[in-house]
């Protein structure tokens, strides 16, 4: 659009009026958007264009970033609070997610639904030659799946990785995604003597193939609302040592599918524990095939 009283495009305007469009062309029952802000926005302003000819409820799903933006910066609380308290249903993906949504809008009618994964998209897949190029010679293989925008969390995953190295365990870091501290992060690597045995390999479209030639997913995140990548990996038969934080408890069981540190404690992270799984297949096995895993994962049939 070219209207000199915008500098920039009007996107939630034109998403209502998306919204209302074909929701009148597709005769849609309802309208289920992500993330309070802005697409809740959004999908209440076309629920009320649509009102004299028709009901068209809304149903908002909170991920997390809508939540924490309010932390961030304060002016934008009554927007968020808004978009919530007009939803005709509200959901959240983890338990601690609602209560984070309670304590900072007094809001708590919320339907907690975990997040899920296709079984049929997400089992351990046979990808040999990658394996093979990752980690050479049956060295055991570690991925890190991460937006390279923490720098915390880049040095918590090199200082991580150089203490197994040093208790002798023949192993690869592979470090996914993209982004502003990726060189930061191979800087590390380097500056701690680890970069000959660690993989940047960037954004990828298809990380099932990842978690399908690893051992053990590290997640040292610094904040989580759920931990939709250990669901991932755990689905794919791949442990998970990340912090707890966030959701993530709610994900992964302390000591039967994975273990749990607090963030940035590097010393528990690298312990002896936590290093027989690389050298236990069965352990490995055993751990991501517990019942609640199967629970987590089978939901996305059950919706």
């Amino acid at each position: 659009m070219s209207y000199p009283l915008f500098e920039h495009q009007p996107y939630t305007l034109a998403l209502a009026t998306k919204m209302a469009t074909v929701a009148e062309e597709e005769n849609l029952d309802l309208l289920h958007v992500h993330y309070a802000i802005p697409h809740s926005i959004s999908a209440i302003l076309a629920r009320e264009s649509l009102k004299p000819k028709r009901r068209l409820p809304v149903v908002t799903t909170l991920h997390g970033t809508d939540i924490t933006l309010v932390g961030a910066d304060r002016s934008y609380l009554p927007i968020t609070r808004y978009g919530i308290e007009q939803s005709d249903g509200v959901t959240a993906i983890s338990h601690y997610l609602k209560e984070a949504t309670r304590e900072t809008f007094h809001f708590d009618d919320i339907e907690v639904i975990p997040n899920f994964v296709c079984q049929h998209d997400y089992k351990r897949q046979p990808v040999a030659s990658l394996k093979e190029s990752l980690a050479p010679h049956g060295s055991c293989c570690w991925p890190t799946f991460q937006i390279f925008v923490q720098s915390n969390v880049q040095l918590i995953a090199s200082r991580f990785f150089a203490r197994v190295l040093k208790k002798g365990i023949n192993a690869r870091l592979v470090m996914v995604g993209d982004g502003s501290e990726r060189t930061n992060a191979e800087h590390r690597a380097r500056c701690l003597g680890i970069y000959d045995k660690c993989s940047f390999v960037g954004k990828q479209p298809r990380i099932v193939d990842y978690l399908s030639v690893s051992d053990v997913l590290l997640l040292p995140s610094e904040q989580e609302s759920f931990g939709l990548a250990a669901l991932e990996a755990m689905a794919c038969e791949v442990p998970v040592i990340a912090s707890r934080v966030g959701g993530l408890p709610e994900v992964v069981t302390d000591g039967e599918t994975g273990y749990l540190s607090e963030v940035g404690d590097i010393d528990k992270m690298a312990g002896d524990a936590h290093a027989d799984l690389l050298s236990d297949n069965e352990l490995r096995r055993k751990w991501v095939n517990e019942p609640g895993t199967q629970q987590l994962v089978d939901i996305g049939q059950t919706l």
